[in-house]
């Protein structure tokens, strides 16, 4: 199915080419901001023909056909960054560089063949051959960055870039001098599904009867598939944490039997007061809606959610990250009073120092809570579809 179509059939449709991928904090900006311009495109009676540019293997081959989007992918290859320039010119290195320029031609003829309005890039390796070619063919580039700082593939084609949407003005004198006149802060796109949550149907769907509702939640997540250094630290923390708290642990579904084995041990009285969940699909904007502290990771997509819903948050950033990115990210909202970053070796004592406070304080909950809203962008999404019409339009 080669568009997104509105419910009207106008004679000229607005035609876009989405490149990025390879993870969720690339691909789902990207296709909440298809969805916002299709929504804007079809209150003018327009309609929207979308072409997404990905790798077979990234998360984007998934994503875009469901959503009916039409999907072609391109050669690529992923630079494995180290400190030491020997060490970048692996054999591995050498190989997936090798591929980059038929990467570009293979792009290049995408491009000259659906003519789009506007290539939009949002970051990964394969972003880097459909943005040069956006510039080969002359048509306009629009960039968005999540995080802090800019991403490698964002970096390569800032030079390139018509517009450059970015998540946070911190990031505006991070660029180089000679674009700057070009970025925008949009924010980081948010699905609206989690803007809508309501916690009272957290309770219901996963059961939270024992919950005792005069006790703040704290919801605790490693991300998808889960974070074996947040899941050891809450284990090892749960029996402090359910003295105070209701606790909804989101741990990975390779990690439930253990964690289950080791719960079966908590006093009755505490036992209720916690869930354990291997993922939370459908319920997370519930959830969120619950959860009174976020205990996470700093990736960008966790940052704009929690910003736009103003939730405190103590954050445990991987320190594998791309450039350190969840570090920059988490010491970020950090610096502006809206969340708690533990950086370096993290124990047990520093996770209870730094959520004890939030827990014993509903004051001090909804100073964060407040200065984390003031850092969100629940209209990132509308900001960015903005730019993007910009410019097309010139």
């Amino acid at each position: 199915m080669r568009r997104v179509k509105s419910e009207h059939r106008p004679t000229t449709a607005f035609r876009l080419i989405v490149t990025g991928g390879g993870t969720g904090g690339h691909s789902y900006p990207a296709l909440t901001a298809i969805r916002a311009l299709q929504k804007r495109l079809s209150a003018e009676g327009r309609s929207l023909d979308v072409l997404w540019i990905g790798t077979a293997d990234g998360l984007e081959a998934r994503v875009a056909p469901a959503e009916g989007i039409a999907f072609a992918t391109v050669a690529t290859g992923k630079i494995r960054r180290s400190s030491n320039p020997l060490k970048m010119m692996s054999a591995a290195n050498v190989k997936d560089m090798a591929r980059v320029p038929l990467g570009v031609a293979q792009a290049r003829k995408l491009v000259a063949d659906f003519r789009p309005d506007v290539v939009l890039a949002t970051g990964g390796y394969v972003a880097v051959p459909a943005g040069l070619a956006a510039r080969m063919c002359r048509r306009p580039l629009v960039l968005h960055e999540q995080t802090v700082r800019l991403g490698l593939a964002n970096r390569k084609l800032a030079s390139s870039a018509t517009r450059i949407a970015v998540s946070s003005e911190s990031t505006v004198p991070l660029l180089p001098e000679a674009v700057r006149g070009a970025a925008v802060v949009t924010g980081n796109p948010v699905r609206p599904e989690v803007l809508a949550g309501h916690p009272d149907k957290a309770v219901a769907a996963l059961g939270l009867h024992g919950f005792d509702r005069r006790l703040p939640t704290v919801y605790v997540t490693g991300g998808a598939q889960g974070s074996q250094q947040i899941n050891d630290l809450v284990r090892d923390a749960l029996p402090w944490l359910l003295e105070r708290a209701n606790v909804i642990h989101q741990c990975g579904p390779g990690n439930v039997e253990e964690l289950r084995r080791q719960a079966a041990a908590l006093p009755a009285p505490v036992a209720g007061r916690y869930y354990l969940a291997g993922f939370v699909g459908p319920e997370l904007p519930d959830v969120l809606a619950l959860a009174d502290v976020v205990v996470s990771r700093s990736g960008a997509g966790t940052l704009a959610e929690l910003t736009a819903l103003g939730k405190p948050a103590v954050f445990v950033p991987l320190a594998s990250s791309a450039g350190n990115e969840q570090a920059h990210n988490a010491r970020h909202l950090e610096e502006a009073g809206a969340a708690v970053a533990l950086l370096g070796e993290v124990t047990v004592g520093r996770l209870r120092d730094a959520v004890g406070p939030l827990l014993a304080d509903p004051a001090c909950r909804e100073a964060m809570a407040e200065r984390a809203r003031a850092q969100g962008r629940p209209d990132a999404a509308d900001r960015l579809v903005d730019v993007i019409l910009s410019a097309a339009s010139g």
